[in-house]
């Protein structure tokens, strides 16, 4: 078995953190107006969140200018919620909706808002460094659940599916 030279590991992890070629995240975000708490409604089917339903993200500001995230999901199969937190930080300026997220330690995930409802914030979607495709749908005061509904997004592409 061949074994990779300690010294390019962060090369390696540095790489984790980037955006699919011909992809660009949104332009002009507002991160405070990003923060709270938002639905999954559409991914591809990840080992960390297979099974799990009901996902939610909740985004809030931390002391040191990066964000804490915390996802949240129901696993009907045991009865039990399950719940990871983690930071990120912005790759470049705050105002392009490009961020690493970490939820181990040093290793860190590309975190790409790709589209967003620039009006109301009432939808974004989001890739990591390659192309699956992730659909938020944020919670508003008021809601007793979101206005949309949850469901994976099949090989072919996003569904997001308002449920009005």
């Amino acid at each position: 078995m061949r074994r990779i030279p300690v010294f390019l590991l962060p090369l390696l992890l540095w790489g984790c953190a980037g955006i699919p070629k011909g992809v660009e995240p949104v332009k002009d975000f507002e991160i405070k107006r990003y923060l709270g708490t938002w639905y999954e409604i559409a991914r591809y089917d990840h080992f960390f969140e297979r099974g799990l339903e009901q996902v939610t993200a909740h985004y809030s500001m931390r002391r040191d200018g990066g964000v804490r995230v915390v996802n949240r999901g129901y696993d009907p199969e045991k009865g039990v919620w399950k719940e990871a937190v983690g930071k990120a930080f912005f790759v470049s300026k705050p105002d392009i909706g490009r961020m690493k997220v970490s939820f181990f330690g040093p290793f860190y995930g590309g975190y790409n808002i790709i589209d967003l409802d620039s009006e109301d914030y009432s939808f974004a979607l989001v890739c990591g460094p390659t192309v699956p495709i992730f659909g938020f749908c944020p919670v508003h005061p008021g809601w007793s659940s979101p206005p949309c509904r949850a469901s994976r997004i099949p090989r072919g592409g996003p569904v997001l599916t308002p449920t009005s």
